[in-house]
C-alpha cells in the first residue's frame, strides 16, 4: 500500500455518512445560523428541563440530516442536566422500515427500557406480564422452557428474542403482532409501573426519566384502503398510547407526516414539533448563499482536519470552484454531502480531487434521483423549484419524504422564523425536469 493510497484510504473513511457524531466529537460543527437558528437543546431539552408533567416530543427532519447528532447531544446534555436518558435507534434491531406497525414501537421501547433500566430495579411486573403470555409468545424466543424456571436476566433477555424476531422475520412479525396487540393495556401498565419503580431508584444524581426512540423517521410510508397512511395510524391512531408512558418521551417522526391533511392533528396532540431543516446553501432567490457554503466547508474541513492538521480541504481540489459546486450539489444534506466527497474520493487516484473525479461523484448521486422519481411527479417539481411552496397531498410527501424536496428555514429582519422549500440540487440537472419546468414555464 502506497502512502498516498494510505492517506486517500484514511479519508474516504473520514467522510462515513452513517455514522452520527458522539457528543463532543470534534468533528461536530453547529449549523444552527444556516438552519433558521435552530438549537435541539434549547427546543427540546429545555422543554424536558422546565416542566413539571412529562413530555411527549416528535423531532422531525429529511433522513440524513443529522437528526441522530443532534439527538446524541442531546442526550449528553439531558444526562448532565440530572436526567438518566435510554436512547435507541430503532431500525437497528427492532424494528423495520419497510413493514412497521405501533406494536413493534411499544415492544422496542419496552425492551431498551428493560435493559437501561435493569441494573436499578427488579422488572416484577413487566415479568408478571411476559408470565401471562408465555404459552402465546414463548414459540418468539425460541424456547420451551418454563419461563419461571429463568434467572430474572435470562428472563428479561426473551424480550429481546420476542423484538429481534419482529426485525428478522418477516414471517413471524404479523403472528407476534396478533398475540400482543389485545393485551398493549396491559403491556403499557405493566410497563409503567416498572417505570415508576424505577424512577424511585435511579443512580444518585438523576431526578427524572427520558426515553428517546430515534430512527421512526425512516418508517416507509405505505397507502392504506381509506387513503390514509401507516403513518396516520402509527403517529396519530395510536397517539395516545405513544404518550402513555410515564416518563419523558422523544420520538423521530418523519417529515412528510408534518405535511399530510392530520397536520393539525398532530399539532393539537404532540404541540410544536421540531424541525431540523437543511443548511441553506442557497437563496430562494437560486443564489449562492455564501454562509451556508461556508458552513459545509467547515463540516467537510473538520473531519479532514483530525486525519492531519495541514491538510486544507481547498487544496483538494483542482479547481478552487468546485468545492463550492460540491457544497450547492449536496442542497445542505449532509448524508448526501459526504457521500458526494466519498465518491469523488473513490475516483481519485491521487490528489487533488479532479473537476473529472467530482462530476463523476455528481452524476452517480444524479441517476440515483433520477430513479426515484416518478413519470407523473416531474411537474410537481418544477411547481416546487418555481414556487419554492409545496401543496399539501400525497404526490408532495412522498417527494419529501424521499428527498427530491428539501425544507430549508431562516430567519428574517424581524427575528421570525420564515420556511421554504425546493428541489433537491441534483435534479436541476436531469433532463426530464429540465423539459417539463420549460414546458411550463418558458
Amino acid at each position: 500500500m502506497t502512502q498516498e493510497f494510505a492517506l486517500l484510504k484514511r479519508i474516504y473513511n473520514a467522510f462515513d455518512p452513517f455514522r452520527p457524531l458522539p457528543a463532543g466529537d470534534p468533528a461536530y460543527v453547529d449549523c444552527g445560523e444556516v438552519r433558521g437558528d435552530g438549537d435541539i437543546l434549547v427546543e427540546v431539552g429545555r422543554e424536558i428541563l422546565l416542566s413539571d408533567r412529562k413530555t411527549c416530543q416528535l423531532y422531525a427532519g429529511h433522513r440524513g440530516a443529522g437528526k441522530s447528532t443532534e439527538l446524541l447531544r442531546l442526550q449528553k446534555f439531558l444526562d448532565e442536566s440530572g436526567c438518566f436518558v435510554v436512547y435507541f435507534p430503532s431500525d437497528e434491531e427492532d424494528i423495520d422500515p419497510e413493514d412497521a406497525q405501533y406494536t413493534d414501537i411499544l415492544l422496542a421501547c419496552t425492551r431498551h427500557l428493560l435493559e437501561g433500566l435493569k441494573d436499578t430495579v427488579k422488572p416484577v411486573s413487566l415479568l408478571n406480564w411476559l408470565n401471562n403470555r408465555w404459552q402465546d409468545l414463548k414459540d418468539f424466543a425460541l424456547t420451551e422452557v418454563a419461563l419461571e424456571s429463568l434467572s430474572v436476566e435470562a428472563q428479561i433477555s426473551q424480550f429481546a428474542k420476542i423484538t429481534a424476531n419482529l426485525r428478522t422475520e418477516p414471517s413471524q412479525r404479523q403472528k407476534i403482532r396478533e398475540r400482543v396487540n389485545p393485551h398493549t393495556v396491559t403491556l403499557i401498565e405493566a410497563l409503567n409501573q416498572f417505570i415508576k419503580d424505577a424512577k424511585k431508584h435511579l443512580p444518585d444524581g438523576y431526578s427524572q426519566l427520558v426515553l428517546v426512540a430515534d430512527n421512526l423517521d425512516r418508517i416507509v410510508p405505505i397507502p392504506q384502503e381509506d387513503g390514509r397512511s401507516n403513518h396516520d395510524q402509527i403517529f396519530i391512531d395510536r397517539s395516545e398510547q405513544l404518550q402513555a408512558l410515564d416518563c419523558h418521551l422523544i420520538y423521530t417522526v418523519p417529515i412528510s407526516l408534518l405535511y399530510s391533511n392530520r397536520a393539525a392533528d398532530v399539532a393539537n396532540i404532540y404541540g410544536n414539533t421540531q424541525v431540523l431543516p437543511m443548511i441553506m446553501v442557497q437563496t430562494p432567490e437560486n443564489e449562492a448563499y455564501q454562509r451556508g457554503i461556508e458552513k459545509v466547508k467547515e463540516i467537510l474541513q473538520k473531519r479532514l482536519s483530525l486525519i492531519n492538521p495541514s491538510l486544507s480541504v481547498v487544496d483538494m481540489f483542482e479547481q478552487r470552484e468546485a468545492l463550492d459546486n460540491l457544497c450547492l450539489m449536496s442542497g445542505g444534506h449532509v448524508r448526501n454531502l459526504l457521500l458526494l466527497m466519498k465518491e469523488a474520493i473513490k475516483y481519485t487516484k491521487s490528489l487533488p480531487i479532479s473537476k473529472r473525479a467530482l462530476q463523476r461523484s455528481i452524476s452517480e448521486l444524479r441517476n440515483t434521483y433520477r430513479n426515484t422519481v416518478f413519470y407523473n411527479e416531474w411537474e410537481a417539481l418544477a411547481r416546487v423549484y418555481q414556487s419554492k411552496q409545496i401543496e399539501n397531498n400525497q404526490l408532495y410527501r412522498g417527494l419529501l419524504f424521499n428527498r427530491c424536496i428539501l425544507e430549508y428555514r431562516y430567519l428574517n429582519e424581524e427575528g421570525e422564523s420564515q420556511v421554504w422549500y425546493d428541489i433537491h440540487p441534483l435534479i436541476k440537472g436531469i433532463k426530464e425536469f429540465q423539459d417539463k419546468y420549460n414546458q411550463l414555464y418558458s
